[in-house]
């Protein structure tokens, strides 16, 4: 038995705008980014760290969040890892490692999300919008579609 599950809640790094692929489905990616505090052993500080994440949604979560996500707004996600490997166009292995998800909520209030500069986990009320997709696709500027 094994688990592949990832659990984040973070804030949109962008605008997510959706795509249609030639099947036909719609495929959104976007950028989410999720901090930490810490204490800096040599200065004794405490610092933020920010990690980005690629979170690809499909079908109808994808038209949903493309229709109600803006920058800065807070997303939960749950998904799992998936790890691509393709050539670029001068031959060049690369590696890409993505969440695919199957389920997010939106977070905090409308007016929360014009607070780009805050990368909190705080929330302050909850939409109740739950949903699901199954599907995988390739994705990036640089992978061919």
């Amino acid at each position: 038995m094994s688990v592949n599950k990832v659990i984040l809640l973070g804030r949109v790094g962008a605008d997510p705008e959706v795509k249609v692929m030639p099947s036909g489905n719609a495929v959104l990616n976007l950028s989410l980014a999720t901090n930490r505090k810490f204490k800096n052993q040599e200065s004794g500080a405490y610092e933020d760290k920010t990690e980005w994440h690629r979170v690809v949604f499909f079908n109808k979560p994808a038209e949903t969040i493309g229709q109600y996500v803006k920058k800065g707004q807070q997303l939960y996600v749950e998904g799992r890892l998936q790890t691509r490997k393709w050539q670029d166009k001068d031959g060049i292995e690369k590696y890409s490692t993505d969440i695919i998800s199957d389920n997010f909520t939106f977070v905090g209030s409308k007016s929360d999300s014009s607070d780009n500069s805050q990368f909190n986990n705080q929330s302050q009320g909850r939409d109740d919008f739950n949903q699901s997709s199954g599907s995988a696709a390739q994705h990036d500027d640089d992978v061919p579609f």
